[in-house]
């Protein structure tokens, strides 16, 4: 799928800036993309560090206005670039930084999850680990401050959110928390003195964050806001962030009741193929007891996806896709957190590091259900989040940096690895009853995330006729759409109350897919090729989905 290369312009020119810009204002991103220069680092959290933010997205914009484009990729850069950046801006004038506080993606969770990725192998990766450790109470104390500009301006993120996250600091601290065990975890030649450093730079990253937890339980929270949704204008900022692109939030809040009544009804005609005459329910309790269907332990856990990911990219790459030998490796990781997610995080850019698949165990947790989450793996891995990001990685020669590594949203990347889901089902991989009903699980759970989301941030009418959506019903109606425990539930149900827009993106964004393959199947009529489409639009790497319409109907970013 890679092209020959082609001669860096003007844009990529300015591309290769922000990303330059980018990690130098934010180390942490610097980690995730392989930027080993960023590693010791961490950013400035203060409003001064949001400020010099938004003036160096405020010159990239400027430069951008006087760029021409010379080619298809070019257009696609200039596009998709300018409008994340002024999205950007137009977040922090609107002064959402000054209340980033949630259970699951605001700095609160960045400063810790970046230890993840940074190497342990010898004395000097530990050197660097001393290094950014180091940083942590500074970055948190630059965080604090934000914060605060937030209370003086009545900015404030939810009294939920706050309390959450104030639990998850008090985690970190002490000799049990993270820190202090990820240091005493080191292993090899790792001098006494730098022992000794590690040891006390991990008490007091782990002592920061309790007198981060202890700011919020005492100041943000008793000036927080009650209320859990943040309104039809906030929202709408926010799903365009997401997704790249404008929805029309009351036309989908129908369309995704609609989906979700056509999710229960497929879920149920499969059920009574599991079971006779049996309800979903029934039939989920059937597999549950299937002991051929059960993992046990987090070792057999990572074995067992680590094998059904070599399986796909073995298979998929001989019949259905052109996968580069780069990207043929996936490594399927246990997260040292217990917080009940599961995520991927991509190549570095010169692949010393593979893309991940992470799950995140919650304690108390020790079987697993192969039927529930076969097509997690195929949504993490190939064809889903390591097959669309790790191809960005790979074609160097056309796209630049940013393309590669940075650009994108969550409606095009989670929409994609939805898309892959039904495409697997559509390869046969998902042809026993049983794995399809798990896929249906996951699917039916996007669709009410849909439907959640939009209804309690604005405060629409709830689907049973009963008035206004609200956290409770929230946690409510979740919990009747999917099979999970009651603390998965309501991390979920806080994940979206703080996170506004991001979870309908996955569903959105693999709407938006279908809708483009099946215009592009109409506008090309006999001709059409799923396969070349797939390739096409992998090509161009991360996009917003505005812009990956017009890239594919338009004729823009052809390879």
């Amino acid at each position: 799928m890679a092209s020959t290369d082609r001669t860096p312009t003007e844009i990529d020119r300015i591309a290769e800036a922000w990303v330059d810009t980018a990690v130098a204002l934010d180390p942490t991103l610097g980690t995730y993309i392989g930027r080993k220069e960023a590693d010791a680092k961490l950013g400035d959290y203060s409003p001064d560090g949001l400020e010099a933010r938004a003036e160096a997205m405020r010159s990239t914009i400027a430069e951008l206005d006087t760029a021409t484009p010379v080619d298809d990729v070019d257009a696609v850069t200039l596009a998709d670039l300018r409008g994340e950046l002024a999205l950007g801006l137009e977040a922090h004038d609107a002064g959402l930084p000054l209340r980033d506080l949630n259970v699951i993606a605001s700095p609160a969770q960045e400063i810790r999850e970046v230890f993840d990725l940074m190497s342990t192998d010898g004395a000097d990766a530990w050197e660097t680990i001393a290094a950014r450790l180091a940083e942590v109470p500074a970055a948190l104390d630059g965080y604090i401050a934000t914060l605060r500009l937030g209370i003086e301006r009545g900015t404030v993120p939810a009294a939920r959110q706050v309390r959450e996250v104030a639990a998850q600091a008090h985690k970190l601290e002490g000799p049990d928390g993270f820190f202090a065990e990820f240091v005493a975890g080191r292993t090899g030649d790792v001098p006494a003195s730098l022992g000794t450093d590690l040891d006390a730079r991990a008490t007091h990253a782990g002592a920061a964050y309790g007198e981060f937890a202890a700011f919020l339980e005492h100041e943000l929270l008793p000036v927080a806001g009650e209320r859990d949704g943040v309104g039809r204008e906030q929202y709408a900022l926010q799903s365009r962030r997401f997704l790249g692109a404008v929805i029309d939030l009351d036309e989908t809040y129908e369309w995704g009741i609609g989906e979700l009544a056509r999710m229960v009804e497929e879920q149920e005609a499969i059920a009574r193929q599991i079971v006779p005459d049996a309800s979903v329910a029934e039939a989920i309790a059937f597999l549950d007891g299937d002991p051929t269907r059960k993992l046990h332990g987090t070792d057999a856990l990572q074995r067992w996806m680590q094998e059904v990911s070599d399986r796909a990219v073995a298979e998929l790459g001989a019949s259905q896709f052109d996968i580069p030998d780069e990207i043929r490796t996936l490594e399927c990781m246990i997260a040292p957190t217990h917080e009940g997610g599961i995520y991927y995080t991509g190549p570095t850019d010169d692949f010393s590091r593979p893309g991940r698949m992470w799950w995140s165990v919650p304690d108390g947790v020790t079987e697993f259900d192969t039927w529930r989450e076969l097509t997690t793996v195929y949504h993490e891995g190939v064809p889903g989040h390591h097959l669309q990001i790790g191809q960005a990685v790979v074609n160097r020669g056309k796209l630049n940096t940013w393309r590669r590594q940075l650009a994108g949203t969550s409606g095009h990347a989670e929409g994609w690895a939805l898309y892959a889901e039904r495409l697997m089902e559509e390869l046969g991989y998902l042809d026993d009853p049983a794995d399809r009903l798990g896929m249906l699980d996951g699917q039916r759970m996007r669709a009410a995330r849909v439907v959640l989301d939009i209804g309690v941030h604005l405060g629409k009418p709830r689907p049973d006729g009963g008035g206004r959506w609200t956290a409770e019903y929230a946690y409510e109606f979740l919990s009747e759409n999917v099979n999970m425990n009651d603390g998965f539930v309501r991390f979920e149900v806080n994940r979206y109350l703080g996170w506004p827009g991001q979870a309908p993106s996955y569903k959105v964004g693999q709407r938006i897919w279908e809708q483009l393959r099946d215009e592009a199947r109409r506008s090309a009529g006999a001709a059409f090729d799923i396969r070349a489409f797939h390739r096409r639009a992998l090509d161009l790497g991360g996009v917003g989905l505005d812009t990956l319409r017009t890239a594919l109907l338009d004729g823009s970013g052809r390879s």
